[in-house]
């Protein structure tokens, strides 16, 4: 007994299973918990925990090297604040900087994300346009079919008004050598043509929104409205086309050229004006119509949405008005940009202009002193207020239209 007794170890003879938990709070004494620990050192399997005084929230972890298997866990949790050295500060610098910039991944993701699917929508767009491209052919084609008539009729005033407009620019820029023949057959073929469509589409009764009448139309049907204002648009300009080549056929000795230039300007501002008002009937009757609106509310909205039209033509009105009342002020006073030079005054400049490089013809002198055919001068401050040689300001404004030019734009509201 005495023998067997002696082969037990010690730290069996305590525990069993040779598994001695210590838990100590607060600042336990060292010695307490080393004494333990040196009993335990011989016992495999041997688990010890400490609660020491060291920095709070400490675990150590110690491997006996007495005894295989020994593990030894120490707990601090003594009220002990930590040194603050520099290597620590640097460390928690380093982490706030890491966790600062985890959180700003994120945001700054975000712009790359909506990229890439504003990329994905633009490519998903151009996938379905590209499916759907035979289709749209397909209704385009039918379109065309269906407005075969409105649309040939569109490219032959469009090409119409481009002849036209070149030539009679042209002619005005002949001056005296201008061609009566050509002028002649502008003024028929304008004619022609404006009568021709009319009697094509008599039925439709267009000619009555030349003076502000109703033309015989369901002011229902947009496409309708649209064509009978494109078509009275462009029959204006071919009207005042042919008043400025029926000027052109006038002699030299009746209208002078400065002053068919100054009629050609007053006849263009004159038809921007009229074409300006001539498409309120037609609008306003559209935007009043009710429709199967039938009712009150229905009434109500025509009628606002036509005030609403009114009111933008009036204030676009009185925004050219300026320069309308520009324009009659030139045609009345015709200014003058210089007095007439002596031949003195002509020998010093050699007697040659320095626009057509030819002798002078009637020759102006202008008041920075240098001396222009009147023609010449004339056709010149159409395009610039400054004179050719020096660039001194002469003219306060540009006489715009004075070339004989109609403008392009289309006035469709």
């Amino acid at each position: 007994m005495r023998r067997h007794k002696s082969e037990r170890s010690p730290g069996a003879a305590m525990h069993p299973d040779c598994v001695h938990l210590h838990s100590i709070q607060g600042g336990g004494d060292d010695s307490s918990c080393s004494r333990p620990a040196a009993e335990g050192s011989s016992c495999p399997g041997d688990v010890r925990t400490q609660l020491g005084s060291s920095c709070p929230g400490d675990v150590r972890t110690q491997l006996g090297s007495s005894c295989p298997g020994d593990v030894r866990i120490q707990l601090g949790s003594g009220a002990a604040e930590p040194r603050d050295t520099p290597s620590s500060r640097g460390s928690r610098a380093g982490s706030q900087s890491r966790g600062h910039g985890e959180a700003a991944g994120p945001e700054d993701a975000e712009p790359e994300e909506q990229g890439g699917s504003s990329v994905a929508e633009l490519r998903c767009l151009l996938q379905w346009l590209h499916r759907s491209l035979p289709y749209l052919v397909i209704l385009s084609v039918k379109l065309l079919l269906q407005h075969s008539t409105g649309i040939s009729l569109g490219i032959g005033l469009l090409t119409t008004y481009a002849y036209a407009n070149k030539s009679i620019v042209n002619q005005v820029f002949l001056r005296e050598r201008c061609s009566r023949l050509q002028c002649t057959w502008l003024l028929l073929y304008l004619s022609g043509s404006s009568l021709l469509l009319y009697y094509t589409f008599h039925s439709q009764a267009l000619y009555h929104s030349l003076i502000f009448l109703s033309p015989t139309v369901d002011f229902m049907n947009f496409w309708e409205v649209l064509w009978i204002v494109g078509v009275t648009d462009f029959i204006l300009k071919f009207l005042f086309m042919g008043l400025k080549c029926f000027i052109l056929l006038v002699p030299s000795f009746i209208m002078s050229f400065k002053s068919k230039g100054y009629w050609y300007m007053l006849l263009e501002e004159l038809c921007q004006y009229y074409r300006m008002f001539v498409p309120i009937p037609v609008w306003c009757r559209y935007l009043m119509a009710h429709g199967g609106l039938d009712t009150a509310l229905g009434w109500s909205l025509g009628i606002l949405l036509g005030l609403l039209y009114l009111i933008l033509k009036l204030l676009s009105f009185f925004g050219q008005w300026k320069n309308f009342r520009q324009v009659l002020r030139i045609f009345f006073t015709r200014p003058h940009y210089g007095v007439p030079a002596s031949k003195r005054q002509c020998s010093e400049s050699d007697d040659i202009c320095s626009i057509c490089q030819a002798e002078f013809q009637k020759p102006i002198l202008l008041i920075c002193q240098h001396i222009f055919c009147e023609e010449c001068i004339s056709l010149w401050f159409n395009r610039e207020k400054t004179c050719p040689l020096c660039r001194t300001v002469i003219s306060d404004h540009v006489n715009k239209w004075k070339d004989g030019a109609t403008s392009m734009h289309l006035q469709i509201f």
